[in-house]
C-alpha cells in the first residue's frame, strides 16, 4: 500500500524545506535506509533518508523548490500502484488547513531561534521608469523587456560609431531606430553612460529566519550596549608562548576571548541568562555560541561547557565547527543550546561595532579587531596594542551595573591571561 514521505522538520525554526537535490528518481527501487534526497533548511543542507521499502511512485517537490514541513515529499508503494487518490485527498485538506490557520496571524508564537547575528538583509529596490528621468536613459526606443528596437543596420552602424542606443530617439515605426537616426546623431560616442540594473536573488531559508528571528530580537528586547578598550599586550605574549611550546593546536586570540569570557559567565550568572516571559532562567552551565561566516548569512555552532574546556579543546572544535558550517554538515545538535554569543569581526578589520542579540540569550559580545595605536602608560605616551568590544545587553534581564561588572571581569582576564592558567586554560 502506498505511503507519504512528509517534508520533515529538520530544526526547531524549520517551517519549510527546499530540495537541493534527488538521489531516487520515479520508479527506482528504494529501501528503509536508502539516501532519498538532500534537504536545504535554514541553518544546513541535511540528508533525508528513507524510513519505508517501496518504489518511488511520486515526486512531491521538483529539485529547488520549497514546501512547507508536513507537506507530501514524495509516495513510496508497490509498482504501478496508482497514487491519484492520495494526491486528491491532500489537495483537498490544504485549503482547511489554510483557513485554521488565518486567524493565527494576528498573534503568530514566537520560537526560540538558534540563528544569527547580524542584521536583516535590505531588499534592493526595483527600478521603475519615470517621467523625470533624463534624456540619457531609454525612452520610446526601449520595449517593455528592456531591449532597444532598432533595425539591424541601426546597431550595426552604432557599434562602429561607438554610439549607445540607449542616448538615440528612434523616428521610425513605434520609435523604432533605424538608420537616419544614427546618421543625425549628434551626441559625443566616446562619452561613458552608466546602465541602471540589478538582480533579483530569491531568498534562501536560513537567510529568511535570520531576517524574522533578530527582527524579533531587535524590535522586541530593549537593547543597550557597553563599551570598553583592553590591552592585548600581555595576550600577544602569552598566546606566542602558548603556541611556541605548550598547545598542541594553534591557538588563535577568539579562542582567549571564548575562554575568558566562558570564565566570567560562571562569575556572572546574571548575563548568562534568558527572557521567557514569565521566568528568568539562570543558566549554571555556560553553552557559547560562536558566530561563523557562511556565502548565505551566519550560523551560530555552540561550544557547551566552555569554562572547562581548556584553549586547545575550544581552538580545535571551532576550527571542526567553521569547517562544517562552510560545508554545510552542521547538525540540529550543533547550533542548540547557546546561553551567550560572541561575535568577532576582528579578523576583517572591524575596529569595533555592535550585534544583535541572538536568543534566547540576554546578551551578546561583539569583539574588533586589535588595533596599534599610541596609548598613555606611566604618564607616557607609548606605541599599544587595543581591542574593542562591547556588550548588547537585554535590558529586560541585565541592567547596566551587571554588564559592566562582567566587562569588568572580562577585561581582567584578557589583560592577564596568566589568571586563566589555573582553570585549565592550556
Amino acid at each position: 500500500m502506498a505511503e507519504v514521505v512528509k517534508m520533515p522538520k529538520l530544526s526547531d525554526t524549520m517551517t519549510e524545506g527546499v530540495v537541493a537535490e534527488w538521489h531516487k528518481k520515479v520508479g527506482d527501487s528504494v529501501e528503509s535506509g536508502d539516501l532519498l534526497a538532500e534537504i536545504e533548511t535554514d541553518k544546513a543542507t541535511m540528508e533525508f533518508e528513507s524510513f519505508q521499502d517501496g518504489v518511488l511512485l511520486h515526486i512531491g517537490v521538483e529539485k529547488g523548490n520549497a514546501a512547507p514541513v508536513d507537506s507530501i515529499l514524495a509516495i513510496l508503494g508497490e509498482k504501478g500502484e496508482d497514487v491519484t487518490a492520495i494526491l486528491e485527498a491532500e489537495a483537498s485538506v490544504e485549503p482547511q488547513k489554510e483557513e485554521q490557520q488565518e486567524p493565527q496571524k494576528e498573534e503568530p508564537q514566537k520560537e526560540s531561534p538558534k540563528q544569527e547575528i547580524v542584521p536583516p538583509a535590505v531588499e534592493q529596490p526595483k527600478v521603475t521608469a519615470s517621467s523625470s528621468r533624463p534624456t540619457s536613459y531609454p525612452s520610446a526606443s526601449e520595449v517593455a523587456n528592456g531591449k532597444i528596437k532598432a533595425s539591424p543596420l541601426a546597431k550595426k552602424l552604432a557599434g562602429e560609431r561607438n554610439i549607445n542606443l540607449h542616448l538615440v530617439t528612434g523616428t521610425g515605426e513605434d520609435g523604432r531606430i533605424i538608420k537616419r537616426d544614427i546618421d543625425n546623431y549628434q551626441g559625443s560616442g566616446s562619452s561613458f553612460v552608466g546602465v541602471e540594473s540589478y538582480d533579483d536573488q530569491p531568498v534562501s531559508q536560513m537567510r529568511k529566519v535570520i531576517a524574522q528571528r533578530l527582527g524579533e530580537s531587535k524590535f522586541s528586547a530593549p537593547h543597550f550596549y557597553l563599551s570598553v578598550s583592553i590591552d592585548m599586550e600581555n595576550a600577544i605574549s602569552a598566546r606566542k608562548s602558548i603556541n611556541s611550546s605548550l598547545s598542541p593546536v594553534k591557538i588563535s586570540f577568539n579562542d582567549l576571548v571564548i575562554k575568558a569570557a566562558a570564565v566570567s559567565l560562571k562569575e556572572h550568572p546574571q548575563v548568562n541568562s534568558s527572557w521567557l516571559g514569565d521566568v528568568i532562567r539562570y543558566n549554571n552551565h555556560v553553552n557559547i555560541g560562536v558566530a561563523v561566516a557562511v556565502d548565505e548569512g551566519l550560523l551560530v555552532p555552540v561550544v557547551r561547557f566552555a569554562d572547562g574546556k581548556s584553549l586547545s579543546q575550544i581552538g580545535a572544535e571551532v576550527k571542526d565547527f567553521a569547517q562544517k558550517a562552510k560545508d554545510k554538515k552542521l547538525q540540529p545538535e550543533d547550533w542548540e543550546g547557546n546561553t551567550f554569543t560572541i561575535s568577532n569581526l576582528g579578523m576583517f578589520g572591524i575596529e569595533d561595532f555592535t550585534a544583535i542579540i541572538n536568543p534566547p540569550d540576554a546578551c551578546i559580545l561583539a569583539v574588533g579587531g586589535i588595533q596599534s595605536i599610541p596609548v598613555v602608560k606611566d604618564g607616557a605616551v607609548v606605541p599599544g596594542n587595543v581591542m574593542k568590544v562591547t556588550l548588547s545587553c537585554d535590558h529586560r534581564v541585565v541592567d547596566g551595573v551587571v554588564g559592566s561588572m562582567f566587562l569588568n571581569t572580562f577585561k581582567n582576564y584578557m589583560e592577564n591571561p596568566v589568571l586563566l592558567l589555573g582553570k585549565g586554560a592550556i
